[in-house]
């Protein structure tokens, strides 16, 4: 999802009539600059380049990812379809699986120490693995829903499809926190799966193409990143869903990023966009607004 902004329809202006006008309209431009500016100071807006590209199983309902000693680890969902796998980066193969029962919907997963960790949708229970057999330890509860997980070395931090992240006890699992997610426009909800950062939360906006960037005691956007176009228009008319799934490899600084059903993963770079707008294009812009 991506909302466009229409400037209008643009006429041809004499140069003796822009000269006429172009006090006023340098003015309304500094205004029009003053109040973006106002607006998103806080934020820094993304785009993306594509470093490599991986394959990635299509029939995988991703909900959760996570990189971890050169391998892939992907949570997958819907009933009777539900897993946890350990997949090889290069080749996409699956090395490892478990399957869960079919009445639980399988949703996002961290690895915290020896243990993988995965949530379920609406069932308010959790399952603990040994990170090496698979084999399940132990199984937690929770009372909301189950979207994304994540840790930050300390605390384990859970989505449930609002605008709210909880921290819970990696032991007991008890909840001990709380953050509200908000941007300049308010509560950012759909928070969905989740991986920390260098100290800050990214979090997928499901039914959208927008990774945020959330600071991680505050729970204010810091940046938000624009992922549309990862996947071709011949390939988003095949069986494939939204973008769900953020991977990291803090040893060497890589990015990962899939989606539902889609057919890669992509190791992606963070481009910053320049969010100031020259003079010049600002008064054309506002001109074709005011004609």
């Amino acid at each position: 999802m991506k909302i466009r902004k229409s400037i209008g329809v643009r006429f041809h202006i004499t140069r003796t009539v822009l000269s006429q006008f172009l006090p006023v309209l340098v003015l309304l431009a500094v205004l029009t600059v003053v109040g973006c500016t106002y607006q998103d100071s806080d934020i820094q807006f993304y785009t993306y380049k594509i470093i490599n590209t991986y394959p990635h199983d299509p029939t995988a309902f991703t909900q959760g990812l996570v990189f971890d000693n050169s391998f892939i680890y992907e949570g997958t969902g819907l009933r009777g379809q539900s897993s946890l796998r350990k997949v090889d980066l290069e080749t996409g193969t699956i090395i490892q699986a478990y399957e869960l029962p079919p009445q639980f919907f399988g949703e996002g997963i961290t690895i915290y120490e020896n243990t993988i960790i995965q949530l379920t949708w609406q069932s308010h229970t959790g399952f603990v693995y040994d990170k090496e057999t698979f084999e399940l330890l132990k199984e937690f509860t929770y009372p909301t829903e189950g979207w994304g997980i994540t840790h930050d070395g300390t605390k384990l931090i859970m989505s449930d499809g609002t605008s709210i992240l909880h921290f819970l006890d990696p032991e007991t699992f008890e909840k001990i926190g709380s953050i509200n997610v908000y941007d300049t426009n308010g509560p950012v909800t759909r928070l969905n799966e989740l991986e920390y950062i260098n100290r800050e939360i990214y979090a997928n906006v499901w039914q959208t193409d927008y990774i945020v960037r959330i600071h991680s005691q505050t729970g204010q956007v810091t940046g938000r990143i624009d992922l549309e176009g990862l996947l071709t228009p011949e390939e988003c008319n095949q069986r494939v869903d939204v973008l769900n799934g953020i991977a990291y490899d803090a040893e060497n600084g890589r990015l990962f990023v899939t989606g539902k059903w889609w057919p890669y993963l992509f190791e992606i770079e963070l481009i910053p966009e320049n969010s100031a707008i020259s003079l010049p294009e600002i008064t054309i812009l506002t001109l074709s607004a005011i004609i």
